[in-house]
C-alpha cells in the first residue's frame, strides 16, 4: 500500500503531549493536570480528575463509591470519610471486610506493619491475621465481636429483619455515641449515606451475626455438657434479609436524575452497584411495568486487574455499556479507567480533587 504524504499530526486535529516541568507543579492538583498530557497510566489519572470533578460538581448526580479489597486495613479509610462527610458519595458498596477492618480503627484499635521475619505459622501461634504486608491482630477483631453484638443486643429493626444497610447505619450510630475518632460506618450515619455489604457472609462482620445468632441459641436453651453442642446449633440464623438491600439501593437509583459511579478494586461491591440498570430492565421486560432504568453517564475506577481475565473486576465501562449498566459515550457517557494499585494512586487523585473543591485550583 502506497503512503499519503506525510503528516505531522496537527492537520488530523492530534492532541499533543507534552512533558512534565517538575518547576511548574505547586499543587497535587497542578501535578495531576500535567500528567493528564502525557501516557500510559499517567494520562488516566489526570483524566481520572477530569471527571471526577464534573461527576462531583454536578448537583442532579446520585454518586455511589464501590471499594473492595483491604482498604481500611491499608489505610485508606480516611479518604473515604472525607469523601463522605464532604458529601460527594450518596451511597456506599462494600465488602464485610471493609467494614470489619474498619471497626477496628473507629473503635481505638491498631493494624502493624509485617514483618517478614515472621513465619505466617509463627503468626498464627501469635493471634496475627496477615493481610499481604499488614497485620490485623485476632484481639481485635474479638473486640469488634463485642461491639457488633452490643448493637445486636439492642434488638432488631421495628420490623424485626436486619440488612447489611441496617445494621451498618446501627453500627454507625453507635460510633458516633461513642465520639471515639472517625470512622467510614460513623461518618456515613451522621451524613444519612447508605452502606451496603452484598456479601455479608463472606466476611468477619458476617461471622459476628453468626456467633450472635448461635449465642442466642445457647443461651436460650443452656450451655451444653463440655465437648458437646446441640446438634441443632447451625440452625440458629440472625433475621437477615439481603433483598431489603437490593430493593433500597434500586429504589436510590432509580430516583437519580443521573447515576455515577467510583470505584476502587471491582469484585462483588462494583457488580452489584452496577447491576441495578439491568434489574430494572428485567423488571420492565419480564413483568410489564415501565420504569426508567438507571444507567451511569459518569465512571471512574482504579484497578489492577486486566480484562483479558474474563472477570468483573477487570472488564471495560464499554462493555458494561452491552448490559445496559452504562451511558454509551455517544450519549454523553463519560468513564476513567486507571490501571494501578489503589493506595499508589487514590491518596493522589483524591487530594487533587479536594483542592478544586476548596476552591483552592480553577
Amino acid at each position: 500500500m502506497k503512503r499519503e504524504s506525510l503528516h505531522d499530526g496537527r492537520q488530523d486535529g492530534l492532541v499533543p503531549l507534552e512533558s512534565i516541568a517538575l518547576d511548574q507543579v505547586h499543587s497535587f492538583a497542578d501535578l495531576l493536570r500535567a500528567m493528564s498530557k502525557t501516557a500510559f497510566a499517567g494520562r488516566q489519572l489526570g483524566e481520572a480528575l477530569e471527571i471526577l470533578l464534573e461527576m462531583f460538581r454536578d448537583p442532579a448526580c446520585t454518586v455511589v463509591l464501590t471499594v473492595s479489597g483491604a482498604m481500611t486495613v491499608a489505610k485508606q479509610g480516611r479518604i473515604i470519610c472525607d469523601m463522605i462527610d464532604r458529601g460527594l458519595v450518596q451511597a456506599l458498596v462494600g465488602t464485610g471486610a471493609l467494614v470489619a477492618h474498619g471497626l477496628t480503627e473507629s473503635v481505638g484499635l491498631i493494624h502493624y506493619r509485617h514483618d517478614p521475619r515472621l513465619a505466617d505459622e509463627e503468626l498464627f501461634r501469635r493471634g496475627y491475621n496477615r493481610i499481604y504486608d499488614t497485620l490485623e491482630m485476632e484481639a481485635n477483631l474479638n473486640d469488634v465481636q463485642e461491639f457488633v453484638d452490643s448493637v445486636l443486643d439492642e434488638g432488631p429493626p421495628e420490623d424485626g429483619v436486619w440488612s447489611s444497610a441496617r445494621l451498618c447505619r446501627r453500627l454507625g450510630q453507635k460510633l458516633s455515641q461513642r465520639n471515639e475518632g472517625p470512622g467510614i460506618l460513623r461518618s456515613a450515619y451522621e451524613r444519612d449515606v447508605p452502606v451496603f455489604v452484598p456479601a455479608l457472609t463472606d466476611s468477619e462482620l458476617g461471622l459476628d451475626m453468626a456467633l450472635w445468632a448461635i449465642r442466642e441459641r445457647l443461651e436460650a436453651h443452656g450451655t451444653p455438657p463440655e465437648g458437646g453442642f446441640p446438634a441443632d446449633w447451625s440452625t440458629a440464623v440472625p433475621p437477615f434479609n439481603p433483598f431489603l438491600d437490593l430493593q433500597q439501593y434500586a429504589r436510590l437509583m432509580s430516583q437519580a436524575e443521573r447515576a455515577g459511579i467510583f470505584t476502587v478494586g471491582g469484585g462483588v461491591p462494583r457488580n452489584w452497584a452496577q447491576q441495578v440498570g439491568p434489574y430494572v430492565d428485567l423488571i420492565n421486560q419480564r413483568l410489564g411495568i415501565r420504569t426508567e432504568p438507571p444507567r451511569f453517564h459518569y465512571g471512574v475506577r482504579i484497578c489492577p486487574e486486566p480484562v483479558h481475565w474474563g472477570g468483573l473486576s477487570g472488564c471495560t465501562y464499554s462493555e458494561g455499556v452491552s448490559w445496559g449498566k452504562f451511558q454509551p459515550i455517544e450519549e454523553g457517557g463519560r468513564y476513567a479507567e486507571v490501571y494501578c494499585d489503589a493506595t499508589a494512586v487514590w491518596p493522589l487523585l483524591m487530594k487533587a480533587v479536594f483542592e478544586h473543591l476548596d476552591g483552592n485550583r480553577p
